[in-house]
Formats: structure tokens, sequence, C-alpha cells
């Protein structure tokens, strides 16, 4: 890697609720088609911001360019498009004070309730299995990034063309799986 002091520092802030491990997991990804492009980009960092109950609310990732050019900014941009850019997304160039709004993926909140439903909807449902339906359900569309067990509430964190369309997917799903009951959807991207 080039000197530090030579490098460009930039940060990407997904609207995206990641927990760290999933954070983690689209970082290394990064780094490894950078690498396979052989583009003098690294990863050398990230964070998530916590809500007050330690729900994710957004992520940064953290890169360091050899050559902070339009065209290896555009291929950030591209990249991260590629594997998840919420609407709300930017990037920021340290040193130029620019900042850059990207993303085009809407995102959909999928709470559980974890309090209010029979012992027996909790001992006989699988969340597992319901993450795997309700994966597989908008597929076409979309999938599940991120997963948060509050501590009242179980979030599934959706991200794909079109918040209506994985809501009226998801629906059906709602009205017939019993851990789905009293669940609510938010938009969060």
């Amino acid at each position: 890697m080039d000197n530090p002091q030579e490098m460009t520092a930039v940060t990407v802030t997904l609207n995206a609720r990641l927990d760290p491990e999933h954070r983690a997991d689209l970082e290394d990804a990064i780094d490894e088609v950078m690498k396979g492009m052989e583009k003098n980009i690294h990863v050398t960092g990230g964070g998530t911001l916590l809500s007050d109950n330690g729900e994710a609310q957004e992520c940064d990732i953290e890169l360091a360019l050899a050559d902070a050019n339009d065209e290896n900014i555009s291929l950030i941009i591209q990249l991260f498009t590629s594997m998840l850019a919420p609407k709300g997304s930017r990037l920021f160039i340290h040193g130029e004070d620019t900042k850059i709004d990207f993303g085009t993926d809407e995102g959909l909140a999928l709470y559980f309730n974890g309090t209010e439903l029979s012992d027996e909807v909790y001992e006989n449902g699988d969340i597992n299995e319901v993450f795997d339906t309700l994966d597989e359900a908008v597929e076409d569309i979309g999938s599940i990034h991120s997963v948060w067990d509050g501590p009242t509430e179980t979030a599934f964190y959706f991200y794909g063309t079109s918040f209506a369309e994985m809501e009226a997917v998801l629906k059906p799903h709602l009205d017939t799986i019993a851990l789905c009951q009293k669940a609510r959807i938010v938009q969060i991207a």
C-alpha cells in the first residue's frame, strides 16, 4: 500500500441498518473486488451508528485511495450500488469537503413482536424458518441484509428495488405465519 500520507480518505455512509458483522462482510467484499481489479483502493475501517436501544441506524465504511479522481469515485459508488446502496447514502471525500449523495435501494424493516404473543407461538415457531421463507419471497426484488435482536423485538432489514413491492410480497406471509402476528413494517430507506 502507498504511504498513508499520500492516500485520500473517503467515507461511505450507507443508510443501511447493518450490524457490525454484516458491515464487515461488505467491507471484505469491497476489498476483494478492488484487489481483483488491481485498484489501489483499500478499506481502512468502519463503524455502525446505534440508537439508544442498540439498533443500527446507518454505517460508515472508510476507504483510502491513491487517487481520488472522478473515475475511482464513480467506481466506488457503482460498486456499492451493485452490492447495497439505500437511498440517502453518501460519500464524503476528506480534504476536499466533497459530499456526493447516492443510492437507489429502498428499505423495509419488519419488526417481530417478542413479548405479546402466546408462549406456544414462541415455543413452536422457528425464526430461522421465517427468515428463509421471507428472504425467498422477496428474492426477485430484494433480500434481507441484516437482522437485529432487540430487547422486545426482532427485526429483519430488507433492501430492494421497491418498498411497496416488498411489502406487498411479504403481506400474505405475515397473515399466515404465527410468529408474524403483531409484526410491524417500517420504511427505512
